[in-house]
């Protein structure tokens, strides 16, 4: 059988650093899909490529956004049933997962590849960037089918504590695309088309495997394809939890898109040196969001459990990890901040833009951490919805107004980029606000607190 992380007892640190980590490891090797097109596209075809690569971040973010999101409700559900040792509804939990997959990744492909043009030009996309853009965007989406299951199979995975699975996979895939990549971009010449096909095979890979060993596992998560469909009332209580967070991450990339539409007013080099950071700042944040995922499977397994005490504590601890990460990278990225920027071009322009976006972002990575982190406890006890709003107003709402005022009266770099650590400090004050005084927890919680005070 294999072995899964039970949440529910043990050390709580213990339990979240090292389920953590896969996790951290996992989605660092994801973002390298990105990266490393970007690194070789940047050195091996130019400057105009790998803005073109930058300005697809955004839109893959924005597509794939409501997917993700409502995995997370997937997650959640799961990992309360776990929880509660509930193995049928474990069973029904997962094929449903996979069914909704399927369908959201069918409709992400054609839609996708449709709507890709429109988008691009929609964000004021330059001549010159705009081809390749269309180019690499419509292969990437031609398989992005692989890439919605393979991570709702991983949020199963997670959901249960199996964190480890998921990261060997892919690592295989990491390492096939950097394979691919050269093979494409550097050997057959095949340009930036090379590199997004490079990305689909790697991902079709990751697919393959993880759901080779879901359909193997003798474990209560074990997949069988004649039952993949949706089961009873889930299916709603899924899309309940996860519609949320799905909305949640496409206003949040509408905003980012807008931002990106902002930076690309500046001209190719500001969208080069902005590309290769927001590419370095991917790689930074996501051990934020693995330490918020943790603490989302944490606070569901031991609310499906009982054990609220723990909840808060795994909170608490989940927050201190997250600040003495942040802390630490943010200043080491600025120590070495010519050296990180100079990976994805040798162009002197661009790594002085990519520089100067560095101190926009890297002083004030704690804050996000707070936001990321916070909110992954509070999603775990089904709280999506609140979640939900202070995303939509910090990240998006908050973000689209200051742009909006801050280039009609100047149009400057400077306006642009305030914009991450003044919408990070409004998104923690407001998580920070709702855990403190916002009822998020069942109500048998207060309950028992009531009961203590009467004491």
């Amino acid at each position: 059988m294999e072995r899964n992380t039970t949440m529910t007892e043990g050390s709580i640190w213990k339990k979240l650093l090292f389920f953590s980590i896969p996790l951290i490891l996992g989605n660092l090797f994801q973002q390298l899909y990105n990266t490393v097109d970007s690194i070789i596209v940047g050195n091996y075809i130019g400057s105009e490529a790998l803005a073109a690569v930058g300005a697809s971040g955004p839109i893959i973010t924005l597509l794939i956004g409501f997917c993700i999101g409502t995995s997370t409700g997937a997650g959640v559900v799961i990992s309360q049933y776990y929880g509660a040792k509930d193995k049928e509804g474990v069973r029904k939990a997962v094929h449903t997962t996979l069914a909704i997959a399927i369908g959201a990744g069918a409709i992400l492909t054609i839609v996708g590849i449709l709507l890709v043009p429109f988008i691009l030009r929609s964000m004021g996309t330059p001549q010159e960037v705009f081809d390749p853009a269309v180019q690499y965007l419509q292969v990437y989406f031609g398989g992005i089918l692989f890439s919605v299951i393979y991570n709702m199979a991983a949020g199963i995975l997670n959901a249960v504590g199996n964190s480890k699975r998921s990261l060997v996979y892919l690592i295989i895939a990491a390492v096939s695309n950097i394979f691919l990549d050269l093979l494409f971009v550097v050997g057959l010449k095949m340009g930036i088309v090379g590199a997004a096909l490079a990305t689909d095979i790697s991902q079709f890979l990751a697919f393959v495997f993880i759901m080779q060993f879901l359909m193997r596992s003798q474990d209560i998560y074990k997949v069988r394809l004649r039952e993949i469909r949706v089961y009873d009332h889930l299916f709603s209580k899924i899309v309940r939890i996860g519609l949320p967070t799905g909305i949640q991450n496409i206003v949040i990339s509408l905003s980012n898109v807008i931002v990106q539409s902002s930076v690309n007013s500046f001209g190719a080099v500001v969208m080069a040196g902005y590309a290769a950071y927001v590419k370095i700042d991917g790689f930074n944040i996501l051990p934020v969001l693995s330490i918020g995922m943790a603490a989302t499977t944490f606070a569901g397994q031991n609310i499906g459990a009982g054990k609220y005490d723990r909840v808060m504590k795994g909170m608490k601890v989940s927050l201190l990890m997250g600040l003495i990460y942040t802390i630490s990278t943010g200043i080491l990225l600025l120590i070495f901040a010519p050296q990180v920027i100079g990976i994805f071009t040798n162009n002197q322009e661009v790594v002085n833009i990519g520089i100067y976006i560095m101190k926009f972002f890297c002083p004030f990575y704690w804050l996000i951490g707070i936001l990321q982190i916070a909110s992954g406890s509070i999603r775990g006890a089904g709280k999506t919805m609140e979640t939900m709003l202070v995303f939509l107003f910090s990240l998006c709402i908050f973000r689209v107004a200051w742009i909006w005022c801050a280039m009609k009266i100047s149009h400057e770099l400077f306006a642009v980029m305030m914009i991450y650590p003044l919408s990070w400090v409004v998104g923690a004050l407001l998580i920070l606000l709702y855990a403190w005084k916002g009822k998020w927890m069942p109500p048998s919680y207060y309950e028992s607190l009531s009961e203590k005070s009467n004491c």
